[in-house]
C-alpha cells in the first residue's frame, strides 16, 4: 500500500510540475513578445511567433457592427522593430489566465497599453499558442480596445 501511495504521489507531482512549467513557458512566451515591443526588438518577437501567427483586433463599425480588423504580422513586427525617436509603446499585462491541453495553450491577459506613459486604450489579449521543440511558439493573437471602462 505505501508503495502504492508512494507510486500515486510521484504520478501526481509529475502532473503538476508539466503544467506549471507549460504555464511559465506559455508567459514567458507572451513576456518576451512584449519586452521585444517595449525594446523595438523584431528579434525577440520573432523568436517567439510561428510562422503563420494571424493578428487580428475585434472593433466596432461605424455603424455599430462588430467586425475583425486583420494586421499581418509581418507588418506589425517591422512597424514595432522600427525605432522612432520619441515614441515608447508600452502594453501591460494586468493579469494571465492560462489554459493548456497538450501541445496547445491558450492565454486571456487583459491590457493597458500607454504610449511615453501616457495611457491610449485597454482591452484583452487572447493568445493561441502551439510547443513546439524550440518551446512555445504564438500562432495567433486577438484582442480588444477600448478607452472607457479600464479601471
Amino acid at each position: 500500500m505505501k508503495k502504492l501511495m508512494l507510486c500515486f504521489c510521484l504520478v501526481l507531482t509529475s502532473v503538476i510540475t508539466k503544467a506549471q512549467s507549460d504555464q511559465e513557458g506559455i508567459k514567458a512566451a507572451i513576456n518576451q513578445f512584449f519586452d521585444g515591443m517595449r525594446n523595438t526588438d523584431s528579434t525577440l518577437i520573432k523568436a517567439v511567433i510561428h510562422e503563420n501567427c494571424t493578428l487580428r483586433s475585434v472593433a466596432r463599425s461605424k455603424e455599430g457592427e462588430t467586425v475583425i480588423n486583420e494586421e499581418k504580422i509581418q507588418g506589425f513586427i517591422k512597424s514595432v522593430g522600427t525605432k522612432r525617436e520619441g515614441i515608447k509603446l508600452d502594453e501591460r499585462l494586468t493579469s494571465f489566465d492560462i489554459k493548456v491541453d497538450g501541445d496547445m495553450g491558450i492565454a486571456w491577459t487583459p491590457y493597458r497599453f500607454y504610449v511615453n506613459d501616457t495611457f491610449r486604450h485597454c482591452g484583452v489579449n487572447v493568445f493561441s499558442l502551439i510547443k513546439t521543440k524550440a518551446g512555445w511558439k504564438i500562432t495567433a493573437i486577438m484582442d480588444t480596445r477600448r478607452k472607457d471602462g479600464c479601471d
